[in-house]
């Protein structure tokens, strides 16, 4: 049964296909919505649609950006040389918030992942493969710690190597907080094996 007008429920609807959104939360948005004021729901839509027709990848490193180039590869401060492979946009920007990076960054939109038929012609590598023709003296793999993380970090590391560029993957370990009793084994040889001095 029908609780709600047809554009409240195709609201709803619309809502609940974003992820992470399930019907309560695409409820609570839809009335939200609803009872905003109609400038801020214009503004809502405007600025959706204008992402959607105006946000590209950037020709650099495939960031998501609505110029040629993202500020990061316009930037004339950044180490040319240094490149960190991220799966997605949302990784570099968790790296940026460190203020301490400042090489470029390759953005895969992705990860190798057989069980979903991801391969590697699926993701952003043919792209990667072009750019390191250039200058470049070490790329950093930073994909994620996952079995699909791990399988694209090997497969980058097999394709860059011939060339005589330096592969590096960022450490693992415990995160800040954690109790080492529930952490699993991986994380925990990961972390003895990159132990550091004190």
């Amino acid at each position: 049964m029908d609780y709600y007008s047809s554009h409240i429920s195709k609201l709803i609807e619309e809502l609940s296909r974003l992820p992470g959104i399930g019907n309560k939360t695409a409820q609570r948005l839809a009335f939200h919505i609803i009872n905003m004021p109609v400038d801020h729901v214009s503004s809502l839509s405007q600025a959706i649609e204008n992402a959607k027709q105006n946000v590209k990848y950037c020709k650099e490193c495939m960031t998501l950006t609505d110029k040629e180039l993202c500020p990061i590869c316009s930037s004339q401060e950044r180490n040319k040389k240094l490149i960190m492979v991220v799966e997605n946009t949302r990784d570099l920007a968790a790296y940026e918030k460190t203020e301490k990076y400042k090489g470029l960054y390759h953005v895969l939109h992705g990860a190798i992942s057989p069980m979903l038929g991801i391969g590697p012609t699926d993701i952003k590598l043919k792209e990667l493969m072009i750019r390191l023709q250039k200058d470049v003296d070490e790329v950093i793999i930073a994909t994620n710690s996952s079995l699909e993380g791990e399988a694209t970090a090997m497969y980058i590391s097999k394709l860059i190597k011939p060339a005589g560029i330096k592969v590096t993957r960022i450490a693992s370990g415990i995160p800040v907080g954690g109790d080492l009793e529930f952490v699993d084994e991986v994380t925990l040889l990961r972390a003895f094996e990159h132990r550091v001095e004190l």
